[in-house]
C-alpha cells in the first residue's frame, strides 16, 4: 500500500540544526510523526533546554516522535525521558500489573496476554487522561516486545483532521463540549493547541457520557439525543479513519525497544486491532506506557463549568446523560475499554 503524502510542513531547519548540534538527527515520517536517532535515552544527561524545546515543538507540529534505541532501555530510562515534556513530571492514574518491573506505579504495562500485562486497552480513538481537567500533556510508549505478526498503534493528527472537516461541521463542532462519563469533566470538542495554535478536534470514543451543544445565534444549551450522539461519534471515527488514506494518520508498527512520545493534545490514538489478537495468532506483545502531567486545563468555552455531575440529575434537558466507567455506546458490540 502506498503511503499517503504528508499534509504537514517540512521539519523546521533551525530546529533540526539545534538537534544536530547536540548529536541527534530528526527525520520526518510520512505522513505524520518524526524519527530521532543519535540521542541516547539511557544516558543520565538531560538535553539542554534549547534541544528539548526544538524536540517538543516538532512533536507538537508532527504529533509524535519515535526514538530508535540501539541498546535495551531500562524502565527508569524511559520514565526519565518521559519527564522531558509538558508538565515535566509523571501523572499516573492506572492500575499496576503484577509483572510490572519493580511494581513501579508509573508504568502501565499492556499486553495481549493477561499473564504479562493488562489486555484489551484502547480499542477506540481517544486521548489519554480525558477524565482530568488538565488532561495529560504527553504520553510515552516503550515497546518491550513487539508481536511477531504485528500489532501497533494508530495515530491521527487532530489539527489536520479539523482542516479536513466540511465548513458546516467545523462550525457546529466548535459549539460542542463533551462530558467525561467517569468524572464529569467537560472539554471542548474543538480546541486551540497551546503550542501551535492550530484548531484540533477532541472526543474520547470510549468515555463520553454526554455532549452539550451551545445553541446557535441564541442563549442556552441543549444535549445531543442518542441518534445525534451516535452520528457525531461515527463522524468523528470516520474523519480520523480517513486520515489513514488521506495523509494525516498512520498505523505505526513498532520495532523492539522503540520509544514513542506523543503530544496528547495534537494526536488521537488507538490500539491496532491486531494488538489485541491472541498470542497464538500474533505472538506475545508487551508495552510500557507513561503519562505526563498536564500544563493547563482544557477548559470549555461559552462559560460552561469544567465539571458537571454526570452521575446526578440532568441539568440541561432531554438528551443523553450517562455516567459510569464506560461511556455512551455509539455502535452495538464495539469494544470500549479505555
Amino acid at each position: 500500500m502506498n503511503t499517503p503524502a504528508s499534509k504537514l510542513p517540512p521539519i523546521d531547519p533551525a530546529r533540526a540544526d539545534i538537534i544536530k548540534n547536540y548529536g541527534g538527527q530528526i527525520t520526518a515520517l510520512d505522513p505524520i510523526g518524526a524519527q530521532i536517532t543519535g540521542i541516547d535515552l539511557s544516558s543520565k544527561e538531560t538535553p539542554p533546554p534549547e534541544v528539548l524545546e526544538a524536540l517538543e515543538r516538532e512533536m507538537a507540529e508532527r504529533g509524535f516522535l519515535v526514538f530508535k534505541n540501539e541498546t535495551q532501555l531500562q524502565p527508569e530510562d524511559f520514565l526519565r525521558a518521559s519527564c522531558w515534556w509538558g508538565g515535566r513530571e509523571l501523572h499516573s492514574t492506572h492500575g499496576v500489573h503484577p509483572q510490572t518491573p519493580g511494581g513501579n506505579r508509573h508504568i502501565f504495562r499492556l499486553s495481549n496476554d493477561e499473564r504479562y500485562g493488562i489486555p484489551d486497552v484502547g480499542p477506540q480513538w481517544h486521548n489519554d487522561g480525558s477524565f482530568l481537567p488538565a488532561t495529560f500533556s504527553h504520553a510515552g510508549y516503550h515497546i518491550i516486545r513487539p508481536a511477531e505478526k504485528g500489532g501497533g498503534t494508530h495515530f491521527a493528527h487532530q489539527g489536520l483532521a479539523f482542516e479536513a472537516l466540511p465548513e458546516d461541521r467545523k462550525e457546529r463542532w466548535s459549539r460542542l463540549s463533551s462530558v467525561n462519563s467517569t468524572s464529569g469533566v467537560v472539554h471542548p470538542l474543538v480546541h486551540e493547541h497551546p503550542v501551535t495554535g492550530q484548531k484540533c478536534i477532541w472526543l474520547h470514543l470510549g468515555m463520553t457520557g454526554a455532549v452539550i451543544e451551545k445553541l446557535p445565534d441564541q442563549e442556552g444549551f441543549s444535549l445531543l439525543h442518542a441518534d445525534d450522539l451516535k452520528q457525531l461519534c461515527h463522524e468523528y471515527n470516520d474523519i480520523l479513519n480517513a486520515g489513514l488514506t488521506g495523509g494525516y494518520a498512520v498505523a505505526y508498527e513498532y520495532s523492539e525497544n522503540d520509544c514513542v512520545f506523543i503530544d496528547n493534545l495534537a494526536v488521537a490514538h488507538r490500539a491496532a486491532p491486531e494488538a489485541h489478537m491472541p498470542v497464538e495468532q500474533q505472538g506475545l506483545r508487551i508495552m510500557h506506557r507513561s503519562t505526563v502531567k498536564g500544563v493547563k486545563d482544557l477548559a470549555p468555552g461559552f462559560d460552561l463549568p469544567q465539571h458537571v455531575r454526570i452521575d446526578g440529575p440532568n441539568p440541561i434537558g432531554e438528551g443523553v446523560w450517562q455516567g459510569g466507567g464506560i461511556g455512551f455506546r455509539w455502535e452495538e458490540g464495539i469494544k470500549m475499554r479505555n
